[in-house]
């Protein structure tokens, strides 16, 4: 195995913020899928839990080297937890397709966040890069 490619992003969480208060439902329902919203809504902080898998989202897609746009859609890409916390990547649609094309193994992520940021780092890896 081989790293296909490295994606980071970091958001500043009052950006979020600003999208939920001027759009609401239509900005969570286009970019994160209904699991993300229901973890997300059911923390203390929300916004800080969105930035976090918008983050991750964004850091996919360079980790692909794709951006978000053609090759995948924001909810093609499914950050969720493992009963210990852990976060894991689901990849669905046209993020599917292009991991299976390129024969990624494993997709490795990092979150984080504090009051005012979130970030997220991206591993891919694959038997053909």
């Amino acid at each position: 195995m081989s790293v296909l490619g490295v994606g980071v992003d970091l958001v500043e969480n009052v950006r979020i913020q600003h999208s939920l208060d001027r759009f609401g439902q239509r900005f969570l329902r286009r970019i994160f899928t209904a699991g993300e919203i229901e973890y997300c809504q059911s923390m203390k902080f929300p916004t800080r839990h969105f930035a976090a898998r918008f983050a991750a989202k964004e850091a996919v897609s360079k980790a692909f080297g794709t951006g978000i746009g053609s090759a995948m859609g924001w909810k093609d890409i499914d950050v969720r937890r493992k009963p210990s916390g852990e976060p894991f990547v689901v990849l669905e649609g046209g993020a599917k397709d292009l991991s299976e094309e390129r024969g990624v193994t494993a997709v490795w992520i990092t979150l984080s966040h504090t009051e005012h940021h979130a970030m997220a780092m991206i591993v891919v890896e694959s038997d053909s890069a």
